[in-house]
C-alpha cells in the first residue's frame, strides 16, 4: 500500500510541470510598421513641397526654417530685447490658424487671448509647431509659420475644422512674457 501511495506522490510530482506559455497564432513581421514609416515620409515629403512652392511664390518676404522643420518670417520684430521665452515662462499670444490657400479655419477673435506656460502645459490647440515656435519670438514680435501636418494637428486633425494629414499656416503675436524666476535670476 506505502508503494502505491509513493508511486503515486512520485506520478504527481513528475506529472507538475511548469506552466507553458501560449504561442501566438499571428506572427507579425514588423512590415506594418516599416510601410508606416515609409507612407508618413512619403506624406512629409509631399508637403514640403508644397510649402517651399509656396514660399518661393512669395517674393515680398524672406523666409526662415527653423531646427524644428518648419518655416517662418516676420512681420513685426522688437530690436529692443534679446529675451526668448524660456520653460516656465508665462506667455499671453494672439493667434489664427488657416490653410495654406489663406482660408481661415480658426480666427484670432475665436480662439482669443491666450495665455501659456511654456512647455508647462499641454491644451489642445497648443499644437507642437506652435510650442517651438513661441519660443523664436520676443515680446511683441508678430510672425507667420508655415506648418507641415505632423507639426500641425497630425493624423487625428482636432476633430472639429482641421482633418487628417492636414499642413496649416498660423499668424502668432507675442503680446506678454512673464519670466520664470530663475531667467530673470541668471540675466
Amino acid at each position: 500500500m506505502k508503494l502505491f501511495i509513493f508511486l503515486g506522490l512520485g506520478l504527481i510530482l513528475l506529472s507538475c510541470g511548469g506552466p507553458e506559455p501560449r504561442r501566438p497564432v499571428k506572427v507579425r513581421s514588423g512590415s506594418f510598421m516599416k510601410e508606416s514609416v515609409a507612407r508618413n515620409r512619403a506624406l512629409l515629403a509631399q508637403e514640403e513641397t508644397r510649402i517651399r512652392d509656396l514660399m518661393a511664390l512669395d517674393s515680398l518676404h524672406e523666409y526662415q526654417s527653423s531646427a524644428s522643420g518648419f518655416w517662418y518670417f516676420h512681420q513685426e520684430k522688437n530690436e529692443t530685447t534679446d529675451y526668448h521665452p524660456v520653460p516656465g515662462d508665462l506667455v499671453t499670444l494672439q493667434y489664427d490658424i488657416l490653410s495654406l490657400e489663406n482660408d481661415t479655419i480658426y480666427s484670432r477673435e475665436e480662439l482669443g487671448v491666450q495665455h501659456y506656460l511654456v512647455d508647462k502645459e499641454d491644451r489642445a490647440h497648443i499644437f507642437p509647431g506652435l510650442r517651438n515656435s513661441i519660443k523664436l519670438l520676443k515680446e511683441g514680435e508678430t510672425a507667420t509659420f508655415l506648418y507641415p501636418s505632423s507639426l500641425a494637428f497630425g493624423y487625428p486633425g482636432d476633430h472639429r475644422k482641421i482633418g487628417p494629414n492636414v499642413p496649416i499656416k498660423a499668424t502668432i503675436t507675442l503680446l506678454q512674457v512673464e519670466k520664470q524666476q530663475d531667467s530673470i535670476q541668471n540675466q
